[in-house]
């Protein structure tokens, strides 16, 4: 069954359609939402290569579950959950658990100035993705999605003393990369 699109159609509308796995509507939904959550996954990976790979499994399942969806509250911000989740999810399944001696975060956390004066958001970026996967995710949960300790622990499988040594060394890490580049 087609629906008719006009030129604005309501979200309802456009939901409806996806409900009924209409393709211009996915496309639409797709198109729209595609910038922004791809660098919300650019933060949880390793490269754009990564990102992608989660952008569009995160898509998929935005479309496979579209029916959830409650229509009046924010889709971004719907869409934004299951991008993070897709993120957290490839990070469980490649377990790579990698951390760094404490003596060598410790080293590092020693250096001041600002790092950050001449960088770009750009660099920035390549930082981050430069962390191993567990502290990139400590990272983004905590300092870019505003989780609790507590709830990292949760939604990562460790404990919340883990998180919070990982979000250090993950902090020292970025100081050393952002560091480097900055000279």
């Amino acid at each position: 069954m087609n629906i008719a699109i006009h030129l604005h159609s309501s979200e309802l509308d456009i939901i409806q359609a996806c409900i009924q796995r209409e393709e211009w509507a996915q496309q639409k939904i797709y198109e729209e939402y595609h910038n922004v959550m791809l660098g919300i996954c650019m933060r949880y990976s390793a490269s754009e290569d990564e990102a992608m790979d989660i952008l569009h499994e995160g898509f998929i399942k935005v479309f496979q579950s579209i029916q959830l969806y409650e229509p009046g509250t924010n889709l971004g911000a719907w869409i934004r959950r299951i991008m993070v989740n897709t993120s957290i999810d490839c990070y469980r399944k490649e377990k790579r658990r990698m951390t760094e001696d404490l003596k060598e975060a410790n080293m590092f956390a020693q250096y001041t100035g600002n790092p950050l004066a001449n960088i770009s958001v750009e660099e920035i970026m390549v930082a981050i993705q430069k962390l191993t996967p567990i502290y990139r995710s400590v990272f983004n949960l905590y300092v870019i999605e505003g989780f609790s300790h507590r709830e990292i622990s949760e939604q990562l499988g460790i404990t919340e003393s883990t998180s919070r040594s990982n979000l250090v060394k993950a902090r020292s890490k970025l100081k050393e990369l952002l560091h480097e580049r900055g000279e």
